[in-house]
């Protein structure tokens, strides 16, 4: 359960930092970084608007699923040992008599 927890949120974290990025690259309203770069539409070629945005959409969905994936887990990882053997018998014990 811990591994698994730590993989979603190493992958919550690249997929942020990939979200982050891509948004930072797009051309905005005022340029965006693409301006600053000059030679990045050229490796990307003449879609680039329609290629990040479509990277952007991804990225997106993925960060939402990470999160809720990470909410119901942690939701998991919070609950209470005592509450899963409240309903057991408990054996009575005499110390000593």
């Amino acid at each position: 359960m811990h591994t698994f927890y730590n993989v979603i949120i190493g992958l919550h974290v690249v997929i942020a930092l990939g979200l982050i990025a891509v948004i930072l690259v797009q051309r905005g309203r005022s340029g965006g970084l693409i301006e600053s770069l000059g030679g990045v539409e050229s490796i990307f070629g003449t879609k680039t608007s329609s290629f990040f945005v479509k990277i952007t959409v991804v990225l997106s969905i993925l960060y939402f699923g990470t999160s809720i994936s990470l909410a119901y887990l942690s939701k998991q990882k919070g609950k209470s040992v005592v509450g899963e053997y409240k309903d057991l018998p408990v054996s009575e014990e005499k110390n000593g008599e």
